[in-house]
Parts: structure tokens; C-alpha cells; sequence
């Protein structure tokens, strides 16, 4: 393989020891610069060809999540969504009227169904979650909510809303938020009543 005078560039026959034009040592043989650079642009084009194909892979791989989750969600006439997982069904942004039973309590009295509930069927249990309006001060739902739970009801109070709270037993409870903001919901009091059974053996 030719190589070059470190000194002064000129090329130097295999075997040579000294250089015939400087006189320099041909210890010190560099190779030729030229033929470096090369390699060095070989391993920069090398490593951006893998920077393209791992990025490639990696929109493929997000496009097929989107594609999965697509498949999974469902959205009805009425803008109903259902996701359907391997665990269950969830329905959400369901404007739909909850029984009592499945509220685990009864809904204010007057209160207007409203989107933003939800319904999901899971093996460990089950969670319903109803949106109501009501033109009721907050006041009145809290001491509506505290006279049907009872003793057993806990109640946390702030200036815009309040969490009243019911286990029913170890493994079923109710939840209900009441929040009242003048420049929300036309200046209703909105009630979510949230219903968590849990079907796991404790």
C-alpha cells in the first residue's frame, strides 16, 4: 500500500526507510490524507443511514399504536365514545340518565343530566360516573347529599366547590363533587356523582 512522506508529502516506495526528497525518516509514514477523509466520511454516512432507518422504525412503531388505539375507540351518533381494552368497555363523555342503583344514590332532585359522565366494566370492578346541572345553590346539594348518606358521610367544604363522600362498604363507595363557579355552566351548580364498586377478594 503506497504511503507518504509525514515531511514533505511525497510519496515514499513500500519498504523505504527514508525519504529520497527531504531525507525524513519513514517512521513516522503517515497514510494518505486523502484516502482518511474518505473513511471518515464512509462512518458518517454509515451512521446516518442508521439515524434514518431507527427513525423510520420509530414513526412505523407509533403509527401502528395510533392505528391500534383507532381501532379500539368508537364514536356514536350522539358523540358517544366507547374504548374497548382487553380489561372492558368504557363509555365516556356519556350524556346518558344513570338509574339510582347504578349511581349508588339518587341524583339531586331537578337536576338535568349534562355531558361528562362516564361508564366502565372492568374483572376488579366497576366505576359509574354521572354529570348533573342544577339551578341550586351549592349549599343546598351539600345538605341534600349529608341529610341521605347520613353518619357515616365525610365532607370536605371550599369557597367554589365540596367533596361529599359515603363508603357504603368495604369495597363500594360514593363520591359527590359539587362546584359552583358564576362563570361556568351559565352559572349552574354542577353535581358528579361518582360510584366505584370493587369486586376483588380483599
Amino acid at each position: 500500500m503506497a504511503s507518504f512522506c509525514p515531511k514533505c508529502g511525497s510519496a515514499l516506495p513500500d519498504n523505504e526507510q527514508i525519504c529520497k526528497s527531504c531525507g525524513a525518516a519513514a517512521a513516522t509514514q503517515a497514510t494518505n490524507p486523502a484516502k482518511s477523509g474518505s473513511s471518515a466520511v464512509k462512518i458518517i454516512l454509515i451512521i446516518v443511514a442508521v439515524i434514518a432507518v431507527l427513525g423510520i422504525l420509530v414513526l412505523g412503531a407509533i403509527g401502528y399504536v395510533g392505528y391500534r388505539i383507532s381501532r379500539s375507540i368508537h364514536t356514536g351518533p350522539d358523540g358517544q365514545m366507547t374504548l374497548q381494552t382487553p380489561e372492558g368497555k368504557v363509555n365516556l363523555n356519556t350524556s346518558e340518565t344513570f338509574t339510582a342503583a347504578e349511581l349508588g344514590t339518587d341524583p339531586y332532585p331537578g337536576a338535568q343530566a349534562t355531558r361528562g359522565g362516564m361508564k366502565m366494566n372492568l374483572p376488579g370492578g366497576s366505576m359509574v360516573m354521572g354529570s348533573f346541572l342544577t339551578s341550586d345553590s351549592k349549599q343546598q346539594v351539600i345538605d341534600f347529599y349529608k341529610a341521605r348518606f347520613g353518619g357515616n358521610t365525610a365532607v370536605m367544604d371550599t369557597a367554589d366547590g365540596a367533596i361529599i363522600t359515603m363508603p357504603k362498604s368495604k369495597q363500594e363507595s360514593v363520591m359527590v363533587t359539587v362546584t359552583a363557579n358564576p362563570s361556568r355552566d351559565s352559572g349552574k351548580t354542577r353535581i358528579t356523582i361518582t360510584h366505584t364498586i370493587n369486586t376483588k377478594t380483599p
